[in-house]
């Protein structure tokens, strides 16, 4: 029983991975850049979402709706002032861009909320844990939700993705910026409504993330927000399914590393087992092989 609870710890986190991964797959996917801010986002949903419970008194979901407003706003912001002006610009200088945009939230909540840890609500302590086996195997309130939130969020996607107008553009984008807009599909406003989209699932991230490890510091979303881009990676970057997959085995592995290897190497065991898949398969698990146009 003991491994399952280790694997079903592993997942819970894992979900969270994959919420995270899902924003920065869909950006890379259809706006194809790499937004190295995404991270940072998390912890300013986290912190959106502790001010509401502390400062403003509201509770669990208003709060959870307010962090979620909040990053897809900011989403919107980040986009239309720093990466929009940089569309015809070189890979590289986007990448810089998307670490000053980084460096920049982190400075910024540095001097709002301070440098001193916060302990985070406990907003999901609520929710009734499920006991399986006679009681040998429990499944925390938290796990579920976090597993169930990530299940709705990749089939909501999927969805809107495969049956929408505007999901429908966004693929359109994603095979062929300049096709999409001769045939009338207004590619920036795709691009933002990628990075609103992206932006909150951040904050959803960011809640979930905080509720798990309670202590929010303005540096709280750099570690996810790196794991969370190698799970993208890891189940083929620009696939949705994919970002699920690589979310939850990067939770997995980061979990049974914990508990039978080592606690103090278990990112250096993930990022291992993420160069042994990429040399076997380097698009991911789930990546689709794309020719370059010529």
């Amino acid at each position: 029983m003991e491994i399952l609870q280790y694997l079903i710890n592993g997942i819970s986190i894992g979900a969270v991975y994959a919420i995270i991964a899902l924003g920065y797959t869909m950006v890379y996917g259809i706006a194809k850049m790499l937004n190295f801010a995404h991270g940072d986002v998390i912890m300013i949903g986290g912190y959106v979402c502790f001010v509401s419970v502390m400062s403003l008194g509201l509770g669990a979901i208003p709060s959870i709706l307010l962090a979620i407003i909040a990053c897809t706003l900011l989403g919107i912001l980040v986009e239309r002032l720093a990466y929009k002006p940089l569309r015809q610009a070189p890979s590289l200088a986007v990448l810089i861009t998307a670490i000053g945009v980084s460096y920049f939230l982190q400075n910024a909540a540095l001097l709002i909320w301070g440098s001193a840890g916060k302990v985070f609500p406990s907003l999901l302590e609520g929710i009734p844990s499920l006991h399986l086996f006679d009681g040998e195997l429990t499944v925390s309130g938290k796990a579920l939700v976090n597993i169930v939130v990530c299940l709705i969020t990749m089939t909501v996607l999927t969805l809107f993705t495969s049956k929408t107008r505007m999901g429908k553009a966004m693929r359109a984008v994603s095979e062929d910026k300049g096709a999409a807009q001769l045939m009338g599909i207004n590619v920036d406003a795709t691009i933002s409504m990628t990075f609103a989209i992206g932006s909150g699932l951040a904050a959803i991230a960011g809640v979930l993330l905080c509720s798990a490890y309670p202590t929010l510091v303005p540096t709280t979303g750099s570690m996810p927000g790196i794991k969370a881009f190698t799970a993208a990676v890891f189940g083929g970057i620009g696939s949705i399914p994919g970002a699920m997959v690589g979310g939850l085995a990067l939770g997995i592995i980061e979990n049974m590393s914990k508990a039978y290897i080592s606690t103090e190497l278990s990112d250096a065991i993930v990022f291992g087992v993420l160069i042994i898949v990429l040399l076997l398969k380097p698009t991911g698990l789930l990546g689709k092989v794309t020719k370059e146009k010529v």
